[in-house]
């Protein structure tokens, strides 16, 4: 059953991925560019390491689902919703990249308001905890995350120097 999680989930993520590459079309066809492109290659690699790793790992120690795996479903339930939540909330322009259409605005709404970066604090950090806990990857987690951690760090680096200098002197759209 936590081997069919993670696939599943994996599988859900590639269905957002779809939408994010539609939306990247849509937005270089548009004129709008994209930033951090070395990071989001790591990012992607991150992310991908991490999946592999926590099946691998739930695998190798045939992990069964138990009280701790049910803690880890529920934290990847909350971080897909939140991505939903995101995704529908930014529309046309959220992609995995970091991407900016042209005359970029601040989305004024209240997640966005109260959680700095919510497609990260809200969905990939409790999607790799979740994960890291359904499958029991404790070794995964120790080694994998710290590393994904700096790679994510250095994004919101980005996006915040982006936000400051370009997205919000543009003006905001309420939500």
């Amino acid at each position: 059953m936590v081997l069919a999680i993670i696939l599943f989930t994996f599988l859900l993520r590639l269905v957002f991925l779809k939408r994010s590459v539609e939306n990247e079309k849509r937005i270089r066809s548009n004129g709008g560019q994209e930033f951090g492109v070395e990071n989001t290659k790591r990012l992607t690699m991150a992310h991908i390491v991490f999946y592999a790793a926590c099946f691998i790992e739930a695998m190798v120690h045939k992990t069964t689902f138990d009280s701790m795996s049910f803690v880890g479903l529920l934290l990847l339930i909350f971080s897909m919703l939140m991505l939903m939540l995101v995704i529908h909330l930014l529309g046309d322009i959220w992609t995995v990249k970091l991407m900016l259409v042209n005359d970029h605005k601040f989305v004024d709404h209240a997640i966005f308001r109260t959680v700095k970066h919510p497609n990260y604090f809200l969905n990939i950090l409790p999607e790799l905890v979740g994960l890291a806990l359904l499958s029991h990857a404790y070794v995964t987690f120790a080694l994998v995350f710290p590393v994904y951690a700096v790679i994510l760090y250095q994004r919101i680096a980005e996006e915040e120097k982006i936000l400051h200098e370009i997205i919000i002197p543009n003006g905001s759209i309420k939500r």
